[in-house]
Formats: C-alpha cells, structure tokens, sequence
C-alpha cells in the first residue's frame, strides 16, 4: 500500500493547477469516488500525504485507490457541473449520492395555454412551463395542489379549454361554487390566464403581492357596484390567508431564504431543508446519507449545487449551519448562473439567523435519531430470520422470485429486493421467458430466470453484480429444489427458501427441501416475508398484465414479413374483419392500396397456410 501511495502522490503532484474532474478507482478499475477542485493539483494531492488530516471516512476511501483519472474544465463551475453529471452516471461508493429526480414529483403549469391548468407530473422538461418543486412526497405535491384548486377555484377535471367548452353540462364542484366554471364559457381566456398568475405568485410564496393584487381587483368590482365579483375575490383572499397562517413566522416579511443544517455522526447523517418565504416557513425536506457517503465542504457545495440546478428557483439567500470555507465562492457563482441574479451564501453567528438555523438543526438530529431507530428495528427482524433460519450471515440484501401468465403466453418472472429490511425497487428485474415453447412449467420458468440472472452477474453485468443473501421464492419444496440445483450447476452457494401459502393463501412457513419453519409467532418476521411477496406478486403481475395488454393491442398481421403496424391498420380497413381477409383471394388482397404484390402473396400465404394447419 506504501508503494501505492508513493505512486499516487507522484501522479497527484504533475497535475496542473488547473480547475477539473478527479475519479478515484479501486484495484479493480471501479470509480468509488468523484470530486472536482479549481486547482486538481492542489485538492488531489492532499489525499495521498503522510501529514494530511482526514476524517476516518476519507482515510477508508483513500485506503482503496489504486488510480486517478481526471479531466480539465475551463472554470470551477464546469467542473461542478460535471462532477454532477458523473457522480449520476458511476453512483460511487464513497460519494452523497445525488438524486436525478426523474421520479420526484412536481406541479406544472403551462402559462401559454389559453385555459392553463396546474397538475403533477414526474419529470422536469424543457418545454417552456413553469415547474415547482420537486416536493419531498407524491401526496405533499397533490396536497398543495388541491389547496391551489380550492382556493383559487380553477378546474380540476380532464377537459381541454377552449375546445371542450360548452360540450357538457358543468360538473357539481361549478354548480356549488367551487369552480369558476371556464367550461361554462363565462370566463375568458384573459380572465383565467390571470388567475393563473395569481397562483404561480402563490406558488413561488409570495402571498403579499397574491393578496395585493386580489385586493385591488375587488375593490374595482365593489367600487362599481358588482358586489358577487367582489365577494369572489374577498373568499378568495380569506381562504388564502388561512393557509398562510399556518406556516410559522420566523422572520420580517420580506425574508426570503433557504435554511440548510447537517447533522453527523459515526452512524448516519442528515441534511435538513427549511424554505422560508416572506417570513414564514412554507416547506422542509430532509436527506439522510449512510457512514460511508463523504460529506467535506466540496461534496456538500455539490449537494447545494445539485439541488438547486434541478430546482431552478433560487432564494435570494442560503443560510448555513456549516462552513463551505473556500468552496463558499464557487457555490456563490454557480447558483448566480442557475437564478440569473446575485445570491448570497452565508454562515451566521449570531443572532436570529443563528437561532434559526440551529431549530434546522434541531430538526436534523432528530430525523438522524428517528432513522437510526427505524434502521435498528429492521436490523433486529433480519437477525431474527437468520436465526430461524440458521442463516451464516444477517441477509441485508433478499431476493425474492415469483412467476405469472396468461396460459402459455406472456409467462413473466419478477425479481424483488429487500435491503437492510426495505423495499429496493431500482434493483427489481423483469424476465421474459423464452425457452418453454408449447407448455407451461413453473419450475422451468423459475429456473430459467434464476439462472439468467446468475449468468448476467458472472458476465460483468453492473444491475446484476450485487449479490444476494437469502432468496426467497413463491413456492413450495418443489421450487426449491429446482432452484437449489440451478444454484449448484453454476457453483452457487446462496440459502434458498420458498414461501409457502396456507389454505387461505396466507405465507404462514417458509420452507426448504428438508421441512417447513413457522413464522406467524414472530410478528415482525411475519410481516417482513409478507411484505417480500405481496411486492413481488404485484410487480410481476403488472407487468405481464402491461405485458398482455401491449400484445393485445398488437394486429395478428404484423407477425407477417414486410407488415407493419400502418399496413396492418389499411388491410383490415379494406376488409373490415379478420374472417373477411381469410376468405380473400390474392387478386381481392393485391387490391389494397399501398400494399405491394410480395406484401399481398406474403398475407395470403399466411393464411393458407394457418387453414392447412387447421385441418
């Protein structure tokens, strides 16, 4: 290792002092860690110093390199951005792992509709909408939601303004006033853009300039007698205000800032998010890292970065619980670039921003304290299942494998994870199977995808490379030992057991080939195996019903050479029925328009040939 660290230090030393990307690998060329520096030299070359400091998650990250790769940026900023993209793209051990939020929900808004309609979606898009969030939960995205309908009282239904207006009768929400009715064709375009504007005010936390302008426009009513318009407007404001009232005042007014604090300890870490908007806390969100996840002033400047570049909306100011030190400057720039304006970054001291940011604190600790109890729980249920069991280890990772079909067609297995006790669903796995020709066989099924997925890990596959503890299968003895053979014959050696239904198709005993093991008297191991195969009895039945439905979609025509789905869709618009093109002549097919004599003679062999199978 000495000669490691010689050799590391020397590389380190011939870097330029230039800003850029350093990927650390371990003996087996796998990256572990990215970082970046403005001066790769400087930053990379700490590492591999006898007198360098570090905490004991660096030293143990250090202890595995055994080479560097880097690429030169022309600014810090760059740099930043890049690592965002690679830190994504090789998900390294020893980095904050950085959520894409492809699946974080959001609200939308697209402005230059003429009947605009806020809704949740999944991803951000560049289609020029305005986006909100992403939200910490699906339900607070729909919460605050539902709040903007109520308060604002826009549509909540599918129709599609102006085409769908006056096409059905309104729906009770606009009989009973609880929507403003664009269906009705009462309200304008104009009008409704401009209630929309009000609710992306909202949305940003801006309630004062919501209320300022919802103020002036009932008084222009009153002022001209339209008393009902003006009352509209007064509910509207009143609503808006009891919302608001519930979120805390923790400063002036005008106060307008994010409030970040991180707790750490040996076990856990936990970043928690405060916004605060016009003096009020409007939202929090809370990340925990594991132990082995580094968190020094360069990976959290990435973590704001990142943060903020999917968000886009930017306060005017961040306030700290911790000290960026020399990274302040550069997060300073990037988040500049990200709001096109001036923000500050800043640690206070003292006063009530101090105050402020250690309630964020508080609250960091307290969720590190609460995860840490749920991750002992699950931590005791996974040591009681080895020991009924007689596991040689704790299963921190599960497997669990169940088969569905429709018939003979569509059979799907499906591969769930459990890790350290919770559910894992970017590691679930779908398998087609292809080698049963004319039967069905479950056993045959399970062995097939059970051996697929062994052979993808043995071939370097990085989804496959983590292997399991325990699996788990929906089956009896049988499963297992057809399962326990597969495992063999390619020189595995995992604990295998199948999940065994009772007469009220409830899991009561796992099961191995030499008998059965109860599980009802251990209620949390009970739960746990439940759990396991519920999970993987929905997610492979969904998708072999997903899988049906796309067939069922598909015309019989397009399993014909040369006939694809527009083809299909003219012959069957020419003949009007299957039965109808069985009957057909080739000179009767060679009739339709766009279709050539080989597509013709190709079709009506098809057929001939299915009759002469028939017989």
């Amino acid at each position: 290792m000495a000669q490691d660290i010689d050799y590391l230090l020397e590389k380190a030393l011939s870097l330029p002092l230039s800003p850029g990307v350093y990927i650390m690998r371990d003996e087996s060329r796998k990256v572990i860690y990215v970082g970046k520096s403005r001066a790769l030299k400087n930053r990379v070359s700490q590492y591999f110093r006898k007198n360098s400091k570090h905490d004991k998650k660096t030293v143990l990250m250090v202890s595995k390199v055994r080479d560097f790769d880097y690429i030169l940026t022309d600014t810090e900023n760059e740099a930043l951005a890049l690592e965002s993209q690679l830190i994504k793209q090789y998900t390294p051990k020893y980095n904050i792992k950085l959520k894409d939020g492809k699946n974080a929900p959001y609200i939308r808004i697209q402005t230059n509709d003429e009947y605009p309609k806020a809704e949740v979606v999944y991803a951000r898009k560049n289609d020029g909408a305005k986006y909100f969030g992403p939200y910490s939960t699906i339900s607070s995205a729909y919460g605050v939601l539902k709040t903007v309908q109520k308060c604002f009282k826009v549509h909540s239904c599918n129709r599609r303004f102006p085409k769908d207006i006056g096409k059905e009768r309104p729906c009770l929400y606009c009989q009973i006033g609880d929507c403003v009715g664009p269906c009705t064709g009462n309200v304008t375009s104009e009008e409704y853009r401009e209630i929309y504007k009000q609710i992306v005010l909202f949305l940003r936390g801006s309630f004062t300039e919501v209320k300022k302008k919802l103020t002036e426009k009932m008084e222009l009513f009153s002022e001209n007698l339209r008393f009902e318009e003006a009352a509209v407007y007064r509910d509207r404001i009143e609503a808006l205000a009891k919302v608001w009232q519930r979120h805390k005042i923790v400063g002036s007014p005008d106060a307008e800032h994010d409030v970040f604090a991180l707790y750490t300890d040996d076990a856990v870490s936990c970043m928690v998010v405060f916004f605060v908007r016009e003096g009020r806390i409007t939202n929090s969100e809370n990340y925990i890292f594991t132990p082995d996840e580094l968190l020094n002033t360069s990976d959290l400047q990435s973590f704001l970065y990142d943060f903020y570049a999917k968000r886009g909306d930017v306060p005017k100011e961040l306030l700290l619980s911790f000290d960026l030190g020399e990274e302040r400057a550069g997060l300073e720039e990037s988040l500049r670039l990200i709001a096109d304006r001036k923000v500050s970054v800043k640690t206070p001291e003292r006063g009530e921003y101090k105050k402020l940011c250690d309630m964020v604190y508080e609250n960091a600790a307290r969720h590190a304290y609460q995860y840490k109890e749920g991750k002992e729980a699950d931590e005791a249920v996974l040591v009681k299942l080895a020991q009924m069991l007689q596991l040689e280890v704790v299963p921190e990772r599960i497997e669990s494998f169940d088969i569905s079909n429709y018939g003979k067609e569509n059979i799907t297995a499906g591969m769930v994870v459990a890790e350290n006790g919770k559910m894992k669903k970017s590691d679930y796995r779908l398998f087609k199977i292809k080698e049963l020709s004319d039967k069905q066989d479950d056993y045959a099924s399970m062995s097939e995808a059970v051996r697929r997925r062994f052979e993808r890990a043995k071939q370097g596959d990085e989804g496959f490379s983590v292997l399991p503890d325990l699996i788990l299968l929906d089956g009896g003895k049988g499963h297992v030992s057809v399962i326990k053979e597969v495992l063999r014959s390619m020189g595995m050696d995992i604990p295998v057991f199948g999940m065994a239904k009772d007469d009220y198709h409830k899991t009561r005993t796992l099961c191995d080939e030499q008998g059965e093991i109860s599980i009802a008297k251990e209620k949390q191991v009970y739960m746990l195996i439940y759990k396991l195969q519920e999970e993987v009895h929905r997610f492979t039945i969904s998708k072999m019903r997903a899988s049906k439905e796309k067939s069922l979609k598909k015309s019989v025509l397009e399993d014909i050479d040369g006939i694809g789905k527009e083809k299909a869709k003219k012959i069957l618009a020419h003949f009007k029925t299957l039965s109808a093109l069985k009957k057909a002549s080739l000179d009767e097919i060679r009739c339709v328009k766009g279709i050539s004599d080989k597509n013709a003679k190709a079709v009506f062999d098809y057929f001939n040939g299915q009759k002469e199978k028939d017989v």
